[in-house]
């Protein structure tokens, strides 16, 4: 039965890393993307109305974190990030090759796509390009890799509440 729960062995196990570098690269260049065409469309414009009174897409350049807390300061998110996506990678590479821990591992790819989605916009244009906006009831403004760490951290709390019981191997997540 551990046979058939295995999704990787040793001729497999590359593959596993490759559909998730696949996965990380996709992701990045999508919320790249959208940031890129909020730039071109919305930047200097008024917003754009998709839902009336509920939904718009408005143009931010966020210096900030989330809810615009601790303005300019770049490179504490781009060392925090540095060291979150460090972490999810070596717990990554330790994770059991096992069908079981799939959602875990696209949790992982999403956290890590969604760190380095606004790494980029903070090194290259020193704030993250937002323009999601949930006028209805007034939520800060987002962007794609926001939405990618909100739902990686989300699916993850249901994995733990719901899915993963203490008997799942979770040696990976202590030191070798």
């Amino acid at each position: 039965m551990d046979n058939i729960n295995n999704i990787s062995t040793k001729t497999s196990a590359p593959a596993v890393y490759l559909i998730s570098l696949i996965g990380f690269a996709a992701a990045v260049v999508l919320d790249q993307f959208t940031k890129y065409m909020a730039i071109t469309t919305l930047k200097d414009q008024p917003a754009y109305v998709l839902i009336d009174g509920i939904f718009e897409l408005r143009y931010l350049e966020n210096r900030g974190a989330a809810f615009g807390m601790m303005q300019n300061m770049q490179y504490i998110f781009v060392i925090g990030a540095v060291i979150i996506c460090t972490v999810i990678v070596i717990l990554y590479r330790r994770m059991p090759a096992q069908r079981r821990y799939i959602p875990l591992r696209i949790c992982a790819v999403l956290l890590c796509a969604g760190a380095v989605g606004n790494v980029i916009d903070r090194i290259r244009l020193n704030y993250v390009v937002d323009f999601f906006y949930f006028r209805l009831i007034d939520f800060p403004i987002f962007n794609v890799a926001d939405c990618y760490v909100v739902v990686a951290c989300i699916i993850f709390v249901l994995l733990i509440l719901f899915y993963y019981r203490e008997e799942d191997d979770f040696s990976f997540l202590s030191r070798k």
